[in-house]
């Protein structure tokens, strides 16, 4: 793959240690959004959402690289083969180089037909443990890659599904009340002390930590692909 200079519009150190470890040094630049979306299906949750901190990231460096004007308001959406959705924005001079790759993502944990996102206290952080113990759960991430230079993005959701062996109440107190479940969707860390817990997964095991590597990999190839024709 050719050279990039990746943007991670994300403040998720986990998102930027798995890039790390796949071999991208990337910039964060965190997306300025209230996060809100219309959409109540878990995998076009995360996908609307990933696009809007990606295209609100891409917005604010624009201007340092093509004309605002080229890059707002205009695009055509279509169904790729694959089922991923992408996008023409209509930028311009993709002969500069390196070319400039602005990623967003959002990461959920559904159950029941329900989302759980970051907990906002330890109490909430209980609920949900409660909710996954002894159980499957989906853990559900999107992703947007948009290209500044070349004009073009793509838009997709990774899911793997995580079992949970039962707990006790007294782990899923102690567990609830300790630091590491209150910035991760879902209330637990699958890389952190609630390893323990997990009984099995099916799918990517990084999907869960929140960035799904291979797919983003994968999905940086095609985008440079379809860049080509």
């Amino acid at each position: 793959m050719k050279e990039i200079r990746l943007i991670l519009a994300s403040q998720s150190p986990r998102r930027l240690e798995i890039l790390r470890q796949i071999g991208f040094q990337p910039e964060v630049i965190v997306s300025g959004i209230e996060e809100h979306t219309e959409e109540t299906i878990p995998e076009r949750v995360v996908m609307d959402l990933s696009r809007q901190k990606a295209e609100n990231v891409a917005a604010r460096l624009a201007a340092s690289l093509v004309p605002v004007n080229d890059l707002a308001g205009r695009k055509s959406r279509t169904k790729a083969a694959s089922g991923r959705e992408t996008s023409g924005l209509e930028a311009a001079d993709s002969r500069q180089e390196p070319a400039v790759v602005v990623l967003g993502a959002d990461t959920v944990v559904c159950t029941d037909g329900r989302i759980l996102g970051k907990p906002y206290s330890h109490e909430e952080a209980e609920e949900m443990i409660r909710l996954l113990q002894g159980r499957t759960h989906q853990v559900c991430s999107g992703v947007t890659l948009i290209g500044l230079r070349s004009g073009r993005s793509l838009t997709f959701a990774e899911k793997t599904e995580v079992e949970v062996a039962p707990m006790t109440n007294e782990e899923i107190h102690d567990y609830a009340y300790s630091a590491e479940p209150m910035d991760k969707a879902g209330g637990y860390g699958i890389q952190g002390f609630f390893g323990r817990y997990i009984a099995g997964i099916r799918g990517d095991y990084t999907n869960v930590v929140g960035l799904p590597a291979g797919a983003v990999y994968q999905s940086l190839k095609q985008l440079f692909r379809e860049g080509q024709r």
